[in-house]
């Protein structure tokens, strides 16, 4: 039998009907908090704008000013992946005067702080 073949077969013996139950009904009690983190790592995904989802959990909100700074980036470049996040409802503003200030929104820093705290402890060995 061809090797390539061979990875692709699963043969069983006896079926868990109540494991395979519990599997699917878990994933539908857990559906809607899959796609929210599925859309944040979508997002999160593109190199700047996972940069900004971590600058914006470490200070708690930014400008794009802040941002265009930090990340050396053109504002109107850093503005495109701030709407993108703000589209995908990760990130929420707010005014003050003629500046807005970026941050993201609680239940979204709950999905992602674990990965930036994985981040942290990396830097932490090597220092």
């Amino acid at each position: 039998m061809d090797r390539n073949q061979e990875d692709h077969t699963c043969i069983r013996l006896l079926a868990d009907p109540v494991q395979i139950q519990t599997c699917k009904k878990h994933l539908i009690d857990t559906e809607q908090s899959l796609a929210s983190l599925a859309q944040v790592l979508n997002l999160a995904g593109n190199e700047v704008r996972l940069k900004i989802i971590y600058l914006l959990n470490r200070e708690g909100e930014l400008c794009p000013c802040d941002l265009s700074d930090i990340l050396g980036m053109t504002i109107p470049a850093v503005s495109q992946h701030l709407r993108k996040l703000k589209d995908a409802n990760i990130i929420q503003f707010r005014k003050e005067g003629q500046t807005i200030f970026y941050a993201l929104k609680s239940n979204h820093a709950d999905i992602i702080n674990p990965l930036f705290l994985h981040i942290q402890q990396k830097k932490e060995l090597i220092v």
